[in-house]
């Protein structure tokens, strides 16, 4: 009888461990699945930039790039009608430190709710942002911040130089472009809101942080976040205030 409880206990034990095994494996696959993710996306939004800024005469003026504290990206936002309404997207933001150190460590957004303009059939739409102002960027490093109000964000304008299209970058916060089917231009975001993904956040530093100890902490990137990196540093490295 001693001998048929203890083979049932070594059973049970040997039992358990396989199942916690097997947990910690299926835990294991969900984070790299979830790094893989986190890392196409910004794979993604660094080409989407490129492209934006490599356009002749269709990108987003220089001049006001260099005077951004932030950069957003959202690449690729998916909607599956001809309608003009609510959607969702996940992407990236990025900022410059006022002691003028370069572009932080990408920290990872929903881009939620909101008229996100016209969206085609099954195209997909990609967002960029640029943060004008200190306020603006201690807005955006909140765990979410719907975009509207007066002089909040505005459209922004197209073009090699923005000095004799525009004020906009006097008056707003945030600017804000679009792109379906190879078609850029500028887009007020009002209604949107943004929210800080700490899940992704999570898959790409190895620990839950927000969005404000990314940006201000100078955490080191990943290999995919110096790719976004260095295509904003070979468009503007350094802001200029």
């Amino acid at each position: 009888m001693r001998k048929t409880i203890l083979s049932l206990i070594v059973c049970a034990s040997i039992a358990s461990a396989g199942s916690a095994r097997v947990r910690h494996d299926e835990e294991t696959r969900h984070d790299v699945d979830k790094r893989h993710d986190a890392d196409k996306r910004l794979d993604q939004a660094s080409v989407v930039f490129s492209e934006i800024m490599n356009a002749p005469d269709r990108g987003i003026p220089r001049d006001l790039l260099d005077e951004a504290h932030c950069a957003v990206i959202v690449p690729g936002v998916k909607k599956g009608a001809f309608i003009v309404g609510a959607t969702y997207g996940k992407g990236f933001l990025t900022c410059r430190g006022k002691d003028n150190r370069g572009w932080s460590a990408p920290a990872a957004i929903r881009l939620e709710g909101g008229s996100l303009g016209l969206q085609i059939g099954g195209s997909e739409t990609d967002y960029v942002m640029l943060v004008m102002n200190e306020s603006g960027a201690d807005r955006l490093l909140q765990s979410q911040f719907t975009l509207g109000g007066e002089g909040e964000v505005a459209a922004g304008p197209v073009g090699r130089s923005a000095t004799a299209q525009t004020d906009a970058k006097f008056r707003a916060e945030i600017l804000s472009w679009s792109r379906t089917r190879g078609v850029f231009a500028g887009i007020a975001l009002k209604g949107a809101t943004l929210r800080q993904d700490l899940h992704a956040n999570e898959a790409l530093y190895h620990r839950r942080m927000e969005n404000r100890e990314i940006v201000r902490a100078k955490i080191a990137p990943t290999a995919a976040g110096r790719k976004l990196i260095a295509a904003l540093d070979h468009s503007s490295p350094r802001e200029k205030s």
